[in-house]
């Protein structure tokens, strides 16, 4: 599968699988902690997520102005891992819960939510563009559409198993103390805490059957109160010392990066060269390589018209399939028992879409492989459209189930056997995460990652609309996703944005851009 490609893949894929390891940890999670800490609503914690996700993405526009700024990429990816570090130990700062103060503490776990999304925006695009610029080379450059497709199984493979080491820490802590895991019981114990007696009949005995269960011990609650608080300490403890793997992870990241760093070229040496070459560029080439240029602008344009419902739908899996899946769905049946641990809650199933990337990756290569060979290979907007079609497919699919379920202000009314009647089989989320990862192999591996990842001599022409254009694109999806995500539950910003050298044609209008016309500083 490696036969072929230039030796710096592993070593930037390995890095690069380190760092999504640790990011898909807290992503893992990140919506039910900031539930279960805070006391926030679902729809609270959105916006938080959401703007959480935009900034990742808005911040990489700014790592690749800083790193084309400085011509120290590699310095800033270094700089990035770092970054993403701090963030982490940001948040997992072990804090009492419920928060003595409630804005001191939900700013700090936002502070450190930000230095996560700055550092990620020095680090992710940057090391694609490092990426990209590895196939520029004559000898790997009809390697490059398989080199994306590995690159992105190794995203996959971190993001595998992430969410294992997420639940099972958290699990870990829970019952060291003594508790077993229910994920009804953080909800019920902020509203319980708050509103006391007052939460309703059958809210009371639901707390008060979870709670008694929860004890591992076998002894009844006497003490609502007492219990509600020390389970919420407990429970949220355990979330930060998943965060605490994540730095770990981090770490190993930052190993493979430091120890592989030759390995890997210099855009910097890059620029250099293209800016020589310029001095031997007509008038006459400069406008046509222009108009050339604006083409292909226009057709960028087309694909953000595409790519934001991609990843409106993509990144539901975050927030509004976490939380369906621990409402609707019946997660008794999951239970994988370690001794020391139980991997069981409703994250586990953010580990079924990369299982399914990684294992479909190779099928999908050899299969493109072959159609290429036989001169049948489909092209690229027709594989964005059949990408689109098979998620348009897994919603479906989800629809129909849900159709039957109620809402979620109901499910507050029913008792623990009527909620336990109408809970799903969890095949329904496989299923529905197996056709989103055949919709992601046909989309996302192939022609988002390899556009937003090359090299930045590739991209010199006008920078300052270019940045325009991204920047304008970016804040109107977001201030979209603010207004609509209520209904919808958007999902994050499209991984095209990672910086304004990250343009490239690729093969995204059918064509490749020549070489001369994109070392044009200015047009």
């Amino acid at each position: 599968m490696f036969k072929g490609h230039p030796k710096g893949l592993i070593a930037a894929a390995l890095a690069n699988m380190g760092e999504r390891f640790g990011f898909y940890i807290m992503m893992a999670i990140l919506t039910l902690f900031i539930s279960s800490k805070f006391g926030l609503s679902e729809t609270t914690t959105g916006y938080i997520f959401s703007a959480f996700y935009a900034s990742i993405y808005i911040l990489a526009l700014v790592g690749g102005l800083i790193a084309d700024k400085t011509k120290n990429y590699k310095g800033t990816i270094l700089v990035g891992l770092i970054l993403m570090a701090l963030g982490y130990f940001i948040i997992a700062i072990p804090t009492p819960t419920p928060v003595p103060n409630f804005s001191l503490y939900l700013t700090l776990t936002i502070v450190g939510l930000f230095v996560i999304a700055f550092g990620n925006g020095l680090f992710k695009g940057n090391l694609q563009a490092l990426v990209g610029q590895m196939y520029d080379n004559d000898e790997y450059r009809s390697k490059r559409d398989s080199g994306f497709q590995i690159f992105y199984m190794f995203i996959n493979i971190g993001a595998m198993f992430a969410p294992f080491i997420a639940i099972g820490v958290r699990n870990w802590w829970l019952k060291m103390n003594g508790f077993d895991y229910n994920g009804s019981l953080p909800e019920l114990c902020h509203s319980y805490l708050e509103k006391g007696a007052n939460i309703g009949e059958v809210s009371m005995n639901r707390l008060t059957e979870y709670a008694n269960t929860a004890m591992l011990n076998g002894q009844s609650v006497s003490d609502l109160t007492a219990f509600s608080k020390n389970y919420l300490e407990v429970f949220n403890r355990g979330f930060q010392y998943a965060f605490m793997a994540a730095i770990v992870a981090m770490f190993i990241s930052l190993i493979l990066y430091i120890y592989n760093k030759n390995k890997f070229p210099n855009p910097a040496l890059k620029i250099n060269e293209s800016n020589k070459t310029n001095s031997n560029i007509s008038a006459d080439e400069i406008k046509m390589s222009a108009d050339e240029i604006k083409q292909r602008v226009y057709a960028l344009f087309a694909v953000f018209g595409v790519v934001i419902f991609f990843w409106l739908s993509f990144h539901q899996n975050g927030y509004s399939l976490t939380y369906f899946a621990r409402d609707y769905v019946d997660l008794s049946v999951i239970n994988i028992n370690l001794g020391f641990t139980e991997i069981k809650g409703a994250e586990i199933f953010q580990s079924v879409n990369p299982f399914f990337v990684v294992f479909l990756t190779p099928i999908i290569m050899w299969l493109f492989g072959r159609m290429k060979r036989k001169e049948k290979e489909i092209s690229t907007p027709k594989k964005i459209a059949i990408g689109m079609g098979i998620a348009s497919l897994a919603y479906i699919f989800l629809m129909i189930f849900s159709y039957t379920l109620p809402s979620k202000d109901l499910l507050g009314t029913m008792s623990e056997s009527q909620i336990n009647d109408i809970r799903v089989t969890p095949w329904i989320m496989v299923g529905l995460y197996f056709i989103l990862s055949c919709r992601i192999i046909h989309f996302a591996s192939r022609f988002g990652i390899c556009i937003k990842s090359c090299s930045s001599s590739y991209a010199r022409f006008n920078a300052r609309s270019l940045v325009s254009c991204y920047s304008c694109w970016e804040f109107s999806y977001f201030c979209w996703r603010y207004f609509v995500y209520k209904c919808s539950n958007l999902g994050n910003l499209a991984r095209f944005c990672c910086s304004y050298r990250s343009f490239n044609a690729c093969d995204a209008c059918n064509g490749k851009m020549v070489r001369k016309s994109c070392k044009i500083t200015q047009y």
